[in-house]
C-alpha cells in the first residue's frame, strides 16, 4: 500500500505564511490560523509542504487503508485559499447557503478572498466539522 507523501513534519507555520507573495492570500492565512488556533485549541503544524493543519485523528477504510490526518486545515494555494472541511459538505447545507462566494471540491472549500465569505458562518462550519470528526473518529489529537 502507497505511503502518505501528505504528512506533519517540523516546518515553521510563520516563516511558511511569511514567504507567501501575495498579500491578500498573506493577509488571508493569517487571519485562518487565528480562526483555526482558536476553534481547535490545537498548535498549527505543517502537512506536507503547503497545508498548514490542525489537530489530528486516526482513519480506517473498508478496504483496510488507514492513516492520521489533520481535523481543519488551510493551504495559501495560487489560484484560491483551500480551506479543508475533513468531513465534506454534504451534511452542512444549512452553512453553505449563508456562506457566500466560494466553489468546493470532496473536502476543500475554495476562497478567493475571505472578503467574499461570511467569516461567522465559516467558523460555525469549522467548529461543526470538527465536533463531527470528534465523536466518530477513533482518536483525536
Amino acid at each position: 500500500m502507497a505511503e502518505l507523501k501528505t504528512t506533519e513534519n517540523n516546518g515553521n507555520v510563520l516563516e511558511f505564511i511569511s514567504s507567501i507573495e501575495r498579500d491578500v492570500r498573506r493577509k488571508d492565512s493569517l487571519t485562518m490560523l487565528e480562526l483555526m488556533t482558536s476553534l481547535t485549541g490545537k498548535e498549527p503544524k505543517v502537512w506536507g509542504s503547503s497545508i498548514i493543519g490542525f489537530g489530528s485523528y486516526h482513519y480506517k477504510y473498508e478496504s483496510g487503508r488507514e492513516g492520521d490526518w489533520f481535523m481543519c486545515g488551510f493551504s495559501p494555494r495560487a489560484q484560491a485559499l483551500t480551506i479543508y472541511i475533513m468531513k465534506g459538505f454534504g451534511q452542512y447545507e444549512s452553512y453553505m447557503e449563508k456562506l457566500g462566494k466560494y466553489k468546493t471540491g470532496k473536502s476543500c472549500l475554495y476562497v478567493n478572498n475571505l472578503l467574499d465569505i461570511d467569516m461567522t458562518v465559516l467558523s460555525s462550519l469549522i467548529k461543526q466539522s470538527i465536533e463531527d470528526i470528534e465523536k466518530n473518529a477513533t482518536c483525536c489529537n
